[in-house]
């Protein structure tokens, strides 16, 4: 059977995954009847919640006679580690661009990891039904975005493909309002080459890909670069330097159809696979059959830029929510996922109760947190903080990042402002039709950590900012960091609204009556820049006079700010944790004891 790998890369909220369903519905890989939730590919609870991709996944569908391996990448900059390895066992990509948003940050840094790999593009311009599409002036800007990119001139000369994904049709113009996908099809065996796999060599595959089953252990998925393989072979495994790390049998030979992975005989040269039977190969180890001695090359990752803290849960509300409390399990989840997320790092503290944990960005931490407390995890969680390295001469270096930020007119002064506060220095501003304009920045990452919530606010919720990893570049001093104090608990107990009525004129409440509270647990946001050691617990004094003018009548509490897991993380300071269990998200000083958190402050203040 003729074969092609394609991966289809865009930028989040482009609509890829709406288009893959749409593929599967005209191959004939679901019947007309069948029931299939919308957006099948993100099957993942969070990526159904925040409606973007996550996790890499693998798919085939059969058109006319040919098998189409499609891996649907994620579209967010914090999860480019795994679009990295997948662009590594494909011949072609489909990338897509919105016809009214365009070519934004991450469709750039897609495509210009699929172009140095020497990939040629069939651009899809999607959503060509919107009110506001500009198709035309997106096709250019795709032009030159692969030249800006140093696109050969056969990557240059690239099909296009006009659709909308939802509504299922394609054609080669941008007036295209009926049909279905045949053009696409078309475009897909007719452009991307079959897999340049040697079938008669040795039995070699790249391991891209790293899940886990209950019944099978560890899958995983890759592409065969030579040979095939049938059940029960005897395989070997290589790390990147060509070392055995260990020998066994493929137990299980998966294949992608459809949507499943379904067990096979035998596989070729050029399929992409899963196999099973092995307990420590791991992502860019070489799966080949014994005597092979030299690894596949594997692609390199770009660096983790932030880190935060993980560390045992030792509140004293601690175990009351959460099932997995100890070290142990939280060390082993976490080691679990480094082995699986190669853009994950992993350090156990000296103390064994706390674990550094580094990744690309505030959201793929904050997806990870998310998760383990689904799971059953307490943690204490400390603010981000980014990675730092020294260049050939010895000087500080921080990471970098292009921010573009699209903004109505109005608020651009503000942004600006804010922007400039961070150390961003501005590198383009241009209109962008409908009344808005388009400013680009590379900023510190350091300056941008908690930003977004702020972002959102002084644009009324009308802003979209796109986040990259730029380089790693000079360190910019200073960064002011949250100008408001906190108010802290001085006592255990339950809020009360008597208590927290006058605390209103203090500041922003973070607590409702009733909530349990603890010595140190922070309980709002003080109005001034220091922080304020305050009592929520304190009742009315109970006498036998009833107070005239009304004062017993019930008291009215604004409702309390409640703040999302990745709001929680980046507003705490340095000084302060969040505490995280499957139920609830609370905020806490380190030191829960005042006497220890004046002696902490005096000692960071002499250092």
């Amino acid at each position: 059977m003729n074969l092609r790998n394609i991966a289809i890369i865009a930028h989040v909220d482009h609509g890829k995954t709406t288009l893959v369903d749409q593929l599967f519905r005209q191959s004939g890989t679901f019947r007309d009847n069948q029931r299939v939730a919308e957006r099948a590919m993100d099957s993942n609870d969070l990526e159904k919640e925040r409606g973007i991709t996550i996790l890499a996944k693998c798919t085939s569908i059969e058109w006319e006679g040919t098998r189409i391996n499609i891996v649907d990448t994620p579209g967010h900059a914090d999860f480019g580690g795994e679009v990295e390895r997948i662009l590594s066992m494909v011949d072609g990509v489909i990338l897509l661009v919105d016809a009214a948003e365009g070519a934004m940050p991450q469709t750039k840094f897609v495509t210009g990891k699929a172009l140095a790999l020497g990939l040629r593009p069939i651009v899809v311009v999607n959503k060509i039904d919107r009110s506001d599409a500009r198709a035309q002036e997106v096709l250019d800007e795709v032009f030159d975005l692969f030249v800006s990119l140093d696109a050969t001139d056969e990557q240059l000369d690239f099909p296009v493909i006009f659709a909308s994904g939802r509504n299922g049709y394609a054609g080669d113009n941008p007036d295209v309002r009926e049909g279905d996908l045949t053009p696409m099809f078309k475009a897909i065996v007719g452009h991307v080459p079959a897999p340049k796999a040697d079938p008669n060599g040795p039995f070699k595959f790249l391991v891209t890909l790293l899940d886990r089953d209950n019944f099978l252990g560890r899958i995983l998925t890759g592409l065969i670069f030579s040979g095939s393989i049938k059940v029960n072979a005897p395989i070997q495994v290589l790390d990147a330097d060509g070392n055995i790390v260990e020998t066994g049998r493929a137990s299980k030979v998966l294949a992608f159809r459809g949507l499943e992975r379904v067990p096979v005989d035998e596989a070729q040269a050029g399929d992409i696979i899963s196999i099973a039977g092995l307990t420590n190969a791991t992502v860019a180890n070489t799966i080949a059959e014994p005597g092979v001695t030299e690894p596949l090359k594997a692609q390199p990752i770009d660096p983790p830029t932030l880190s935060m803290r993980f560390a045992v849960n030792d509140s004293p509300m601690a175990g009351r929510e959460g099932t997995k409390v100890t070290s142990r399990m939280i060390r082993d989840r976490l080691f679990r996922e480094a082995e699986s997320n190669v853009a994950i790092k992993v350090t156990e503290s000296a103390d064994k109760d706390s674990f550094e944990v580094a990744g690309r960005g505030e959201l793929q931490l904050g997806v990870l947190i998310e998760t383990m407390r689904r799971e059953g995890f307490e943690l204490g969680i400390s603010r981000p903080r980014v990675l730092y390295r020294n260049d050939d001469a010895g000087n500080r270096q921080e990471p970098y990042e292009t921010v573009v930020i699209d903004v109505d007119e109005e608020y651009s002064g503000t942004v600006v402002e804010k922007m400039a506060t961070r150390k961003a220095e501005m590198t383009d501003m241009r209109p962008s039709g409908g009344g808005k304009i388009r400013i680009s920045f590379s900023a510190p990452s350091r300056g941008l950590i908690g930003y977004h919530g702020e972002f959102l606010s002084d644009t009324r919720g009308t802003g979209i900012m796109n986040r990259l990893f730029e380089k790693y570049g000079a360190f910019k001093g200073r960064i002011e960091g949250r100008r408001n104090g906190v108010l802290i608990s001085n006592g255990a107990g339950e809020a009360n609204a008597y208590a927290l009525g006058p605390l209103e004129e203090r500041g922003v409440l973070m607590v409702a009556p009733g909530e349990v509270l603890y010595e140190g647990m922070i309980v709002g946001e003080n109005a001034k820049d220091d922080d304020l050691e305050v009592n929520p617990m304190k009742s009315k004094q109970l006498t036998n006079f009833r107070a005239s003018g009304g004062k017993d009548d019930a008291i009215r509490l604004t409702p309390p700010r409640r703040l999302t897991l990745e709001q929680a993380i980046a507003y705490i300071d340095e000084d302060e944790l969040v505490e995280v269990t499957p139920k609830s998200i609370r905020l806490r000083k380190v030191h829960l004891d005042p006497h220890e958190r004046k002696r902490a402050s005096r000692q960071a203040a002499a250092s």
